[in-house]
């Protein structure tokens, strides 16, 4: 059996390499600036600020933009409006997306929103917090891979059908590596929460990944539960 393995890279490569741009000390000088600014600077108060020449601060400014770690409002700040007012001032402002990056990918918030889903879901029935969380983590991957699948034209094949898989799957951070029939995942974006809850999050685990197994409507795999460390519990095998 001949074993394929596909790489791609994901939403942690664009965080990098977005928290990379800091590097540059004129940058992390504007950010700290427009941190420290609540209504935001123009280019002229950030060159000054930081001690270079506008055109350089322009630069600089319009990167943080381009790659969502600030903002851009236009107004006038002379108090004067109507005819001959003159252009507005293009005004800076840090951000409020939150930029952060882990190697590998990890994503408690993801963790967080199904947990607090499950003990909502669980106070307010009868069911109890477990089976809540493996509902909506079925959900959550349901959608997925429903995403996934609305990507592909008509019925995919289920060649087609696993590269939409790897491409999900890699944006979700569990790095999968497609092995004949079969996906392995490499990383548990839950990690820290495996050590001390691994049934918990082991099972929330296998759950999302029958959810995108089904929305993705790929027939003949399951999800395998095959604990592993340093790696997700579970592995796309075919039936």
């Amino acid at each position: 059996m001949t074993t394929e393995r596909t790489t791609e890279a994901g939403p942690v490569d664009a965080s990098i390499a977005r928290l990379a741009l800091l590097a540059d000390p004129t940058r992390a000088a504007l950010h700290r600036t427009l941190r420290d600014q609540d209504a935001g600077i123009t280019r002229d108060e950030a060159a000054a600020a930081v001690g270079v020449s506008r055109s350089l601060v322009a630069f600089h400014l319009d990167r943080l933009v381009d790659v969502g770690l600030a903002t851009v409002t236009y107004e006038r700040r002379n108090g004067r409006s109507g005819p001959g007012a003159g252009r507005p001032a293009k005004i800076y402002h840090r951000s409020s997306e939150t930029v952060a990056a882990s190697v590998p990918g990890r994503d408690y918030g993801l963790a967080a929103a199904l947990f607090a889903q499950a003990i909502t879901a669980s106070a307010a029935g009868d069911m109890g917090v477990e089976s809540a969380l493996a509902l909506a983590a079925t959900g959550y991957g349901r959608a997925l891979g429903e995403a996934a699948r609305s990507h592909a034209r008509g019925r995919p094949s289920r060649a087609a059908g696993l590269a939409a898989a790897h491409a999900v799957l890699g944006e979700a951070g569990f790095e999968p590596d497609v092995r004949g029939r079969s996906i392995v995942l490499r990383n548990c974006p839950f990690d820290a929460l495996v050590r001390t809850n691994r049934d918990l999050v082991c099972g929330m685990n296998r759950s999302l990944m029958a959810g995108v197994i089904d929305g993705l409507r790929l027939s003949g795999t399951v999800a395998s539960f095959e604990p592993r460390d340093g790696a997700c519990c579970v592995v796309w095998r075919p039936t």
